[in-house]
């Protein structure tokens, strides 16, 4: 499915149009993620900052990793749910929660990261390359 998206939080407060295509879709598998999305893994997009446009409230929550980056979650302050997040190593992309689009029918993640904390009963696709632990960017 070629770009626009579009998509928003739970309660319909935030929104937002996603202009270009994906750089890349992984299912992250660190314990950051696990702890944020409350399940084994969590989704993540990284497109180009410049392509998203949201519309509506947002607050932030700014932790820093493990690498001693600042990484800032953007999410909506009426039903909480995370947009994106801001990676402190990079000024130009945003790293897009793919569950909050509206059509989801098409998402497939290339890569499977931060395997050596996966849990282990999770299963690698055909065809889903693996990482033990994060990209190089």
């Amino acid at each position: 499915m070629p770009a626009p998206y579009t998509g928003g939080c739970q309660c319909g407060a935030l929104r937002y149009v996603l202009d270009a295509e994906p750089q890349w879709v992984v299912a992250c598998h660190c314990t950051e993620c696990q702890r944020q999305s409350g399940s084994a893994f969590g989704m993540s997009m990284l497109v180009k900052q410049a392509s998203l446009t949201v519309t509506g409230p947002t607050k932030r929550f700014t932790r820093i990793t493990g690498t001693g980056n600042e990484n800032t979650g953007v999410f909506c302050p009426e039903c909480g749910v995370r947009i994106y997040h801001m990676p402190g190593y990079a000024n130009d992309v945003v790293v897009l929660k793919p569950g909050t689009l509206d059509d989801t029918s098409w998402l497939k993640p290339s890569h499977f990261v931060w395997m050596k904390s996966a849990q282990g009963w999770v299963i690698v696709p055909d065809g889903v390359k693996t990482m033990e632990t994060q990209p190089q960017r």
